[in-house]
């Protein structure tokens, strides 16, 4: 969803009402508004998400701090095999929820600019930075943020953040955008243990999913655009 949308006064000041006291201090820690409300919509979000699939009160859900910072189901224990994983960027708020296996997502707004071949060659794998450079000028600001959020959403489905080096592990996109990885060796995981999707929420989100879903498990991804405490409309499929 994005969270700039969201402007009735009744449902924030319901949305406040769910988190804990230490979320809420938080959330008033952002100095300027736009964090505060992304804060506020994003914590909303995940819990009438989680909620929605579980009959769970949205104010009931607890969670935790993993080692490298990402946030899991404290209780209630019963659901804690839920999994989930948030990101956030300029107008768009996303959550990712699945059963018992990892996921990691990575939405970024591509309307950007900047050095991107510098980041490139600076946090890419050699193979990656080359195919990159080998795109026609065109095409290249699309692919890096191809690279960028499936990056993103690996090492936060293994949950250890920036402590797995991005040049270590190397994705390749066919022209039918269908994904491989490879790992080197220190990483010790195995590529046929995930299975991964670029996603465009238009008009200017790129979006990737990762799933450590294991071998010759299907993976069917429903997309929704929601808005807490009102549902959701299915989105693709």
């Amino acid at each position: 969803m994005d969270p700039e949308s969201l402007l009735d006064p009744g449902v924030l000041e319901a949305l406040r009402g769910l988190m804990t006291k230490d979320e809420a201090e938080r959330q008033r820690r952002f100095r300027q508004p736009r964090g505060r409300q992304e804060a506020l919509v994003t914590r909303g979000l995940v819990r009438t998400c989680l909620s929605q699939y579980t009959g769970v009160d949205p104010q009931d859900w607890r969670f935790e701090t993993g080692r490298h910072g990402r946030p899991e189901i404290a209780s209630p224990a019963a659901w804690r095999h839920l999994r989930f994983n948030l990101s956030h960027t300029r107008g768009r708020v996303v959550c990712l929820v699945a059963w018992r296996i990892d996921v990691g997502v990575d939405v970024e707004a591509i309307d950007r600019g900047g050095r991107l071949l510098d980041i490139a060659r600076r946090y890419f794998s050699i193979s990656e930075a080359d195919a990159l450079l080998g795109l026609p000028a065109s095409e290249r600001l699309s692919r890096f943020f191809d690279y960028w959020t499936l990056k993103e959403s690996y090492i936060k489905a293994r949950g250890m953040g920036l402590a797995i080096p991005l040049g270590r592990f190397s994705f390749s996109i066919d022209s039918g955008t269908r994904v491989a990885i490879r790992f080197a060796p220190e990483l010790e995981d195995e590529p046929e243990a995930w299975q991964f999707r670029l996603l465009d929420l238009p008009p200017r989100h790129r979006v990737a999913v990762a799933l450590r879903a294991g071998r010759g498990t299907r993976m069917r991804l429903r997309i929704e655009a929601a808005a807490p405490l009102l549902g959701g409309e299915p989105g693709a499929g």
